[in-house]
């Protein structure tokens, strides 16, 4: 069983432990280099009430975690924030991200945001059908503009707009 909570600063190990295989086995992130927990404090401490982080865990384990981050320091995106959705490798395929996924965008809606935007790194289908899913629409292509595992690499925009 998946249960679905906001992230404690205990579970920071573990959210930087999964963050550092997405680092040095996918292109999910354009981080190249494993973070550490002293690292990972003042992102963990920039997230509150508006801009949670949830952790998925099962057995007691955080085996994957969301966050809706800060668009921007500019006070006119002060309702607009960057969904991040991240599950442990042998964790993925069992439907974790989505539930994330269903927990951070009714969060985002419960603290008032009106849009959130996600960023999806290369040829990456499972996590352009998971926003989808979710009501997410593709809102344009950066091309090539990071490089990762010696491959140049597009980025996909996309958006979601809270009902009002």
């Amino acid at each position: 069983m998946i249960a679905i909570r906001r992230a404690v600063i205990k579970d920071l190990a573990a959210v930087t432990e999964i963050c550092n295989e997405a680092i040095l086995k996918t292109v999910a992130t354009f981080d190249t280099n494993p973070k550490t927990v002293e690292d990972q404090k003042p992102w963990f401490k920039s997230h509150g009430s508006k801009h949670p982080i949830l952790v998925a865990e099962q057995d007691g384990i955080v085996v994957g975690w969301a966050s809706l981050t800060k668009w921007s320091d500019r006070c006119a995106y002060s309702d607009t924030a960057e969904l991040s959705i991240y599950v442990k490798e042998k964790h993925r395929g069992k439907g974790i991200g989505a539930k994330l996924m269903k927990e951070i965008i009714n969060e985002g809606k419960k603290t008032g945001l009106h849009t959130v935007i996600a960023r999806i790194a290369g040829p990456n289908e499972a996590s352009i059908r998971l926003r989808e899913s979710a009501g997410f629409k593709h809102i344009g292509t950066m091309r090539e503009v990071g490089r990762k595992f010696g491959e140049l690499l597009d980025v996909q925009l996309m958006q979601k707009i809270y009902e009002s």
